[in-house]
This record gives C-alpha cells, sequence and structure tokens, in this order.
C-alpha cells in the first residue's frame, strides 16, 4: 500500500509550491489534480465549449482525454493528448471555465479513478480540493493550506506578472476572481472545497514558503514515525 499525502485549499495558497518542494526532500511524486481538470477545461475551449451547457460533449472529452504529469529537473509538467500544456492550462480564460466543469458528477468521477490509479504504485503527495474529502479520505495525512483572499491573491497577481500571463487584469480583477472561485468551490454540489476529517489546517497568510515547507515536513514525519 503506498503512503499518500492530501494536500487542499483554495486557490492561492500554496499547494502547488509546497507539494513541489516536499515531493522533491521526501521522494514523494507529486501530483497536481487541478491542472488535471485544467486540461479538461483546455480541451473543451479548443473545442468550441465555453460553458457547461454541452455537459455531455464535456464528458465525452473528459473520457477520451490522455492526461500525463512528468517531473522534468525538479519542475512538474503537464501533458494533455501528449502536448506540453502547463503554460496553456494557466490562463484566466481556462481559470474561468475550469471552476463549472469540476462541478459535473461525470467528469470528477473520471478524474477520481485516474487520481487514485496514479496513486496505486508509488508514495504520492497530491493536492486539490477535494483529495482528503473524496479522492483519499482514508490518507495517511490530510493538510488543509488556507489564507486570507487578499493575500491569495496578491499572490497570484504577482505569479501572472512574474509568468507574462494576464498582463491586462488588475489586482481587484485577480481578487474578485478568486472570491467568485471560493464561493463556487465551497457551494458545489459535488464535493465540495471544505476541511477533510482529521485534516491540519495551516494558515499561510503571514508564513514563508520555506515556513510552510517545514511545518508540512514535520507533520508527515512525526505520521511516519508512527507507521
Amino acid at each position: 500500500m503506498s503512503f499518500v499525502v492530501a494536500i487542499d485549499g483554495p486557490a492561492g495558497t500554496g499547494k502547488g509550491t509546497i507539494t513541489k518542494l516536499i515531493a522533491e526532500e521526501m521522494n514523494l511524486v507529486s501530483i497536481d489534480t487541478g491542472a488535471m481538470y485544467r486540461c479538461i477545461a483546455l480541451e473543451c475551449l479548443r473545442s468550441g465549449i465555453s460553458n457547461i451547457e454541452k455537459k455531455e460533449e464535456i464528458i465525452q472529452i473528459a473520457k477520451s482525454v490522455n492526461i500525463q504529469i512528468e517531473h522534468h529537473k525538479g519542475s512538474q509538467e503537464i501533458f494533455l493528448n501528449g502536448e506540453n500544456v502547463s503554460e496553456q492550462i494557466r490562463t484566466q480564460e481556462i481559470t474561468d471555465l475550469v471552476s463549472p466543469v469540476s462541478t459535473i458528477l461525470e467528469v470528477r468521477e473520471i478524474m477520481t479513478k485516474l487520481q487514485r490509479k496514479m496513486a496505486q504504485t508509488e508514495d504520492v503527495i497530491m493536492e486539490g480540493r477535494d483529495i482528503g474529502t473524496t479522492v483519499f479520505p482514508n490518507a495517511d495525512v490530510k493538510i488543509y493550506l488556507d489564507a486570507t483572499s487578499e493575500e491569495r491573491a496578491n499572490r497570484r497577481y504577482k505569479e501572472y506578472q512574474e509568468k507574462g500571463i494576464n498582463l491586462d487584469l488588475s489586482y481587484e480583477e485577480v481578487l474578485k476572481a478568486i472570491e467568485e472561485r471560493d464561493y463556487r468551490d465551497s457551494h458545489r454540489e459535488i464535493s465540495p472545497l471544505t476541511i477533510a476529517e482529521g485534516a491540519t489546517k495551516i494558515d499561510t497568510t503571514d508564513m514563508t514558503i520555506e515556513q510552510v515547507k517545514e511545518t508540512v515536513k514535520q507533520i508527515i514525519l512525526e505520521k511516519k514515525e508512527s507507521l
């Protein structure tokens, strides 16, 4: 049986960065489940689908696409049908569509099955919004990262500036998008964003990435020592 670390939380809490750092230091395979849903959203847009009214078509896309997560020189790369889409899936257009797409039960079931398959043979650290509640309710370690919406918007805005994407968005627009995403994710009927039973909540608002990493690392080490 593999060792599973579940990292949940809203956008901008540092889930992706922490998952990557912990994976490197503790020899775990990192899996960004949000990126998997973003691949579905990207394929939808490429197929001319910009909302979830065409539900059956979206389900068929989820069934047919090939999503792979690879790691090269410390970075995680996302491949959709053989194409590296690591940057394409991070645009605001994808962000706007991915939350509605992820509310479709059949899409979540397909992705959950794939995520569980990825963790069958390797020790993993998996981040998303329902890992500890739905995908791996029996995960060895459950952590919920959080931060104020203002701080998360500030981080996301800086990230966009550094990567040269969504440069036309103001901080206020990024904040509004995050608050709207928070509401959708926490109020959706299927797998809403919530703190999993037994999860350790970490407020990262006033913490550095190094501080968060060390806190998470210590929690994992303590769990491993108890097994």
